[in-house]
């Protein structure tokens, strides 16, 4: 089992390292040199002592392999600028490709489903799994230029010391033992301490966004006390991950300098049995250090890769192994340039509506017998169909499974006779357009709110802005269209953010507009004036939920929802004389 987890976080950075190989190549060639190259001021270190001593190899003077050590530093240096250029950019690849595609898996999943953690553990997957993962790529580089380097060295050892070369790597053995041993305890620390700050950031997102409902309770304390009680967890957690990590690390250094006294107390034999030369010791010294480094280092990247693994599968989790390929899959970056803004485009004429058929449309939710089973209904352009029905009894759901915005269990869904198969693709605009009961607004301007990315024109917008009856609102904002509404549009009231959320869905002229109880937080007067301008002159193709009374005039069918099933459906006059359930409806409601 875990040999399989270890071959499946390798397989992610092969894909990861194949989706940009040139570049990867050129930044493992530069790291190579770089780690390779410090050959070059051992050999001339061994030179310089076997010159002072008569041994020289080289006739150029200790002035001579002064310069050429000081031209192989500044070359280096060179490299390693370069190196650090090029590993930066292949970095930002790597991590970008990954948010990239978490972010159009989770965009891509039917609404309900999308994120079942909290946002601030999110967050926490695209900011600190992704960065792990990046780590990972870069850090093969440098094992790949440590290896090139301590083969080419054992190869110059063991020309001059076979027995003592030996020696030199054994600490190497120990470490890669003391890795094995401790892997299973690595990641289930790492998993743990990155669990625990996931639900901090969770904690803090929901506190941030449910500020008025604390301050209204006078919950702050208890607030501030939950989330200090998660904070010393994690605290805890990420303390016991950092304390085996320097563990780990110290015995690591540990082994390789007791390796190096040994080794040092055998070269001092060696000399004073006259088979070392002075520069063959100082050849030894200096490449022992860099032998060292690489063992340490050896092991700590068998722990980091034991860690990867766990933030891979985080990520995973995230987008519900519905498809584990996709997390690295190779799709086009827009690094440089001015960012492509997919055109809005008409719909084209085939696929203007002309009718909607819905056949047993069965959905519920995960876990859980409630939702809507068997709804069948059908809808002609320019008809208005009303969703209606008490609390809980499948209106929102019923609209949710239509879109796609949760997974239908059955039943099929006919755009103009042809069978829609992702319904979460299809009814997007310009096909259809939808404001949930609760719109969810962005902290920005009013504009930027109601276009959301597409390019209108201003007459377009006023149009918009119109049919939601929102221009004396605009008047009333500090600057106009210009004003910054915060977090969710909590500088404007209930009525304010559903109606610029009409807009945002008006200005697309779909061809179907789909509200969910978009005049609940509306007075009789502004309701009526939004129904109107929107009827005015036009025959728009609307699906409603609603149990307000001016709506269900408008209606020419109405769906009468009761426990998830379709109760009856028909005109209001008709249902009024047959359905007891719109009889009692329709008298509880203004």
């Amino acid at each position: 089992m875990e040999k399989d987890k270890n071959m499946k976080t390798y397989n992610y950075i092969w894909k990861l390292i194949k989706y940009r190989p040139w570049l990867y190549l050129i930044n493992c060639i530069l790291w190579i040199i770089i780690h390779a190259s410090p050959l070059i001021p051992g050999l001339l270190a061994k030179e310089f002592f076997d010159t002072l001593s008569g041994e020289a190899s080289l006739n150029v003077g200790v002035w001579g392999i002064m310069v050429l050590i000081i031209m192989a530093a500044l070359t280096r240096v060179m490299f390693i600028y370069a190196g650090g250029r090029t590993d930066c950019i292949h970095r930002f690849n790597m991590s970008a490709l990954i948010r990239r595609n978490m972010l159009e898996c989770i965009l891509n999943m039917p609404g309900a489903k999308s994120i079942t953690c909290s946002v601030g553990e999110a967050v926490n997957c695209f900011r600190d799994d992704a960065e792990q993962a990046e780590d990972s790529i870069s850090w093969t580089l440098d094992i790949i230029g440590s290896a090139v380097f301590a083969i080419a060295a054992i190869f110059i050892l063991l020309t001059i010391n076979a027995r003592i070369t030996l020696l030199v790597f054994t600490p190497l053995i120990a470490v890669v033992a003391i890795s094995q041993k401790a892997s299973e305890r690595i990641e289930k620390y790492r998993e743990a301490s990155r669990e625990a700050t996931s639900k901090v950031s969770g904690a803090m997102g929901e506190a941030f966004n449910s500020v008025q409902a604390i301050k209204a309770s006078g919950a702050e304390k208890d607030v501030l006390k939950y989330i200090n009680r998660l904070n010393k967890k994690r605290h805890k957690l990420m303390l016991r991950d950092s304390i085996l990590n320097q563990l780990l690390e110290s015995v690591y250094i540990n082994t390789v300098s007791f390796g190096t006294g040994l080794i040092l107390l055998l070269v001092g034999q060696s000399i004073k049995g006259g088979s070392f030369s002075v520069g063959d010791f100082a050849l030894f010294v200096y490449f022992l250090n860099f032998v060292a480094d690489f063992t340490q280092f050896f092991g700590t990247f068998i722990a980091h890769y034991q860690q990867t693994g766990v933030a891979f599968r985080r990520m995973i989790e995230l987008l519900k192994d519905e498809n584990k390929e996709i997390l690295v899959k190779g799709n086009k970056l827009y690094l440089k340039g001015t960012l492509p803004r997919e055109a809005y485009n008409e719909i084209k004429e085939e696929k203007k509506l002309r009718s909607i058929e819905v056949k047993n449309l069965t959905c519920h939710y995960e876990n859980s017998d409630s939702g809507i089973d068997n709804v069948s209904f059908e809808m002609k352009r320019g008809q208005v169909t009303v969703i209606t029905g008490r609390i809980a009894s499948g209106k929102t759901t019923l609209l949710k499974a239509l879109l796609g915005l949760m997974p239908k269990s059955s039943g099929e869904i006919y755009w103009n006779n042809i069978m829609v198969k992702e319904p979460q693709c299809f009814f997007v605009p310009p096909i259809s357009s939808y404001t949930s009961q609760i719109p969810n607004l962005f902290s920005d301007t009013v504009k930027n709110n109601i276009f959301l990315g597409i390019e209108k024109k201003d007459d377009d917008l006023k149009e918009a802005i119109l049919s939601a009856v929102l221009e004396k609102d605009i008047e009333t904002l500090d600057k106009g269209l210009e004003t910054v509404i915060g977090p969710k549009g909590v500088k404007l009231s209930g009525g304010q953010i559903q109606r610029v959320a009409a807009a945002r869905m008006f200005i697309r002229t779909p061809e179907l507009l789909v509200f969910d109880d978009i005049s609940s937080a509306l007075d009789i007067e502004t309701e009526i004036k939004l129904w109107d301008r929107l009827f005015e002159g036009k025959c728009p193709t609307c699906l409603v939920v609603s149990n307000r009374r001016y709506a269900l005039q408008q209606a020419d069918n109405i769906i009468v929802m009761k426990n998830g099933k379709v109760e009856a459906q028909g005109s209001l006059e008709e249902l009024l004389t047959s359905c007891e359930e719109m009889q009692q409806i329709w008298g509880q409601v203004s």
